[in-house]
């Protein structure tokens, strides 16, 4: 599980800097301010969460592997897909129904963190 998670955080963090430099050099003349601030917000909260994804890879690697790291990394993995994700097209299509998708991907994002607090809480103190 430690390096499963460790290899997806960092293709997940190397993803967020390709897809964040082609919005600044490809994307902003084309799709305006607005848009671009929906983007940013994307790419921001998909870096965040790829290095939330190698934190769990080396808690997992401290602690051992467990259900509840098993789902943190999962869950901030389609948090970025699907919060992250939704808000890039958004951004490039101006398709404002994809904006139902964006919560999902928080809530995955918010309950990941949940399953790291609990796995934390139930570790006993050394």
């Amino acid at each position: 599980m430690q390096r499963k998670f460790i290899l997806t955080g960092a293709l997940m963090a190397m993803l967020s800097v390709v897809i964040g430099a082609f919005g600044a050099h490809m994307l902003e003349p084309i799709v305006g301010e607005s848009a671009m601030k929906v983007y940013e917000t994307g790419v921001q909260y998909h870096m965040a969460h790829a290095l939330g994804i190698i934190l769990i890879g080396v808690v997992a690697g401290l602690w051992g592997d467990s259900r509840k790291l098993a789902w943190a990394g999962w869950l901030l993995l389609a948090g970025i897909i699907l919060f992250s994700g939704s808000l890039y097209v958004l951004a490039i299509t101006g398709i404002k129904v994809l904006g139902a998708i964006t919560p999902l991907g928080g809530v995955a994002f918010i309950i990941g963190w949940i399953c790291l607090i609990a796995e934390a809480a139930s570790r006993k103190r050394a």
